[in-house]
């Protein structure tokens, strides 16, 4: 077993608190729990007497519209205190019947509220206009709502689909029970040993194992359990992309793509671009990585199990938090002192949830709720590549700490084509920062090759991949079909081969990876991290040419929250994605790093 690879697999009860997340920031008892649970049950009731059936004038929509503010607050508080307990220890009974009971109880508040669209979009718009020029604050939402009202629904469908909301949630819900809850993937064997394994163990441990015998006996064990699931997993995402595809005929759409797209702000030329694109002009400079990554490892045969390699696994060296809240606060400094004071204040007052437990999701996120701080999830191995991790969901943390300084509720959050720019953002500049720490070859070739095994590989090509074959599903979907496991498999097969091409082997589970990712219950999720990197390459190459202009002028785009659409916050932030220029760019850049770590190998082996 390799240095640093934990192979213990916790209770939530068994692990050290410090290095959890407190969320009594959000609420410091149930006492405070339960008031503002009636609080926002009574508001929601007052509301239905005050203004349903009278949003006939500015002065009621604007009256109406600020009190829906405090609404969007309360339950953003509320489900978000909820989740983030159940988050980390799905095994926790208690907190999944109280993450029900809330879910409920903001189920009723929006179906008891449905009425408040459809009945403002049954004004003339001079009526709306009015209500605009008398509260700025409001504008932008009523905006959004007429943009919306080609395919809005009436009210008591609206109410219908409201109080069907938890239900509604339902497929992912139940993706994560299995995944986190029923599957037991006990041990594996590996050179006379025995190894305990689970989702987090494989994805943080094992599948970057240097150790062939240990990485590839993981992976069977692994694909071998998920396999026993396949058909239930297979039936639940059918049930998340057939009710996709009834909202979006239901709300006048032609496919659900088209609808997903809709409430992204972008067309369809954007989204098959950043898939197409990627999939046919990236290919070959990933294919000549992963050449390297076998010959480095001297590799027969280089193989799906393989791709999260490192290029020097003996150089990557281990850091604790501590370290890494060093590396993160100077690395990220160019973003100003107020930034900073952010990072400060997220490792003080523990925002930031380290430990592995059993039945904690998998992989990382930053939840933001408006008016508390946000929280990060991550699951720490004291490997340096987290850095990297951490810095992105503090990319997140930051992006929503300074909208919702600057924006309401209603105003604060982008569109999802847009979220990961600032995540990916943090990575870029992190990058940027190591490289002029030192002049040593072995160092540089260890930053770059973490940008391409981790920046680039995780949003270009594993989100990218899910996207190519979510597309597929999607168009089946459209065209009247369904999905089973074995279709499943054969599209997430065909996906993979077709990118790698000869020179990857696709090793047999590997079609099975679909199941391992809660994105595909998000809508059009995946795409949009190689969207948002796309946009954080070319601002990261501005930072370095023009300094700290561009730095304010990506500030500014962070605290311009869901104001503007994706093209205008790029264009703000100085990068036009309506053509492919920047994405074409980014392509060649990861081209020329690649060539430069193989060159680097190359001076390397012969020193």
């Amino acid at each position: 077993m390799e240095v640093g690879m934990k192979t213990e697999i916790r209770l939530r009860k068994d692990v050290d608190p410090k290095r959890t997340w407190d969320l009594t920031a959000i609420y410091g008892s149930e006492e405070d729990f339960n008031a503002d649970a009636m609080k926002l049950k009574k508001l929601a009731e007052h509301m239905v007497e005050t203004y349903k059936g009278k949003l006939r004038d500015a002065e009621r929509i604007n009256g109406c519209l600020d009190s829906l503010k405090v609404v969007q607050e309360l339950s953003g508080l509320l489900g978000s205190f909820r989740y983030l307990a159940v988050s980390v220890d799905m095994t926790n009974n208690e907190n999944q019947s109280k993450s029900m009971e809330i879910s409920n109880l903001l189920s009723e508040a929006a179906s008891k509220l449905s009425f408040i669209e459809a009945q403002i979009l049954e004004n003339d718009e001079a009526v709306l206009e009015k209500a605009m020029a008398e509260n700025a604050e409001n504008s932008h939402y009523l905006q959004e709502l007429l943009r919306r009202k080609p395919h809005s629904l009436c009210s008591e469908v609206e109410k219908a689909l409201a109080t069907l909301s938890g239900v509604m949630n339902s497929p992912m819900n139940i993706y994560n029970k299995a995944k986190l809850q029923d599957m037991d993937f006990g041990s594996f064997q590996a050179n006379g040993k025995s190894y305990p394994l689970s989702f987090v163990l494989f994805e943080n441990e094992y599948d970057y194992a240097v150790d062939k015998d240990i990485r590839r006996a993981a992976f069977k064990a692994f694909s071998d359990k998920i396999r026993d699931y396949e058909n239930t997993v297979a039936a639940t995402y059918q049930t998340q992309v057939q009710k996709e595809k009834s909202l979006a005929t239901l709300k006048g759409f032609d496919s659900v793509i088209d609808s997903l797209l809709f409430e992204q702000e972008v067309d369809k030329d954007l989204y098959n671009r950043q898939i197409d694109v990627l999939y046919e002009e990236l290919a070959p400079h990933m294919r000549k990585y992963a050449k390297l990554l076998q010959r480095i490892h001297g590799l027969e045969v280089m193989t799906f199990n393989d791709l999260k390699l490192t290029v020097d696994p003996e150089y990557e060296p281990a850091i604790t938090i501590d370290e890494a809240k060093d590396y993160v606060r100077e690395g990220l400094g160019i973003l100003g002192e107020e930034y900073t004071d952010m990072i400060d204040r997220a490792f003080k007052e523990r925002w930031i949830d380290f430990v592995q437990n059993k039945g904690k999701s998998t992989g990382a996120f930053c939840s933001s709720p408006y008016g508390s701080h946000p929280y990060i999830l991550i699951s720490w191995t004291e490997r340096m590549r987290e850095v990297f991790v951490l810095a992105h969901e503090l990319g997140h943390a930051g992006h929503f700490s300074l909208a919702h300084e600057n924006q309401n509720p209603l105003n604060s959050r982008p569109s999802l084509y847009f979220i990961e720019a600032p995540s990916t953002m943090n990575e870029m500049i992190m990058a940027d920062h190591l490289l002029k720490k030192k002049d040593d070859k072995r160092f540089r070739r260890w930053v770059l090759s973490s940008m391409i095994s981790r920046t680039y590989y995780h949003n270009f090509v594993t989100h990218m991949l899910e996207a190519h074959f979510q597309r597929k599903v999607y168009n089946i979907i459209d065209e009247g079909g369904s999905v089973h496991a074995a279709k499943l498999n054969e599209l997430k097969r065909e996906t993979l081969e077709g990118f790698w091409g000869e020179e990857v082997k696709i090793s047999e589970g590997a079609e099975l990876t679909w199941m391992r990712q809660q994105h595909y219950y998000k809508g059009l999720y995946p795409y949009t991290y190689s969207a948002g990197l796309t946009i954080a390459t070319e601002v990261s190459g501005r930072i370095r040419r023009e300094g700290q202009v561009a730095v304010e002028d990506w500030k500014r785009v962070l605290r311009t929250g869901g104001l503007k659409n994706p093209l205008e916050l790029a264009r703000l932030a100085g990068v036009d994605i309506s053509t492919d220029l920047p994405l074409r760019r980014t392509i060649a850049y990861i081209g020329e790093i690649i060539d430069e770590l193989e060159k680097l190998t190359n001076e390397l082996d012969k020193s």
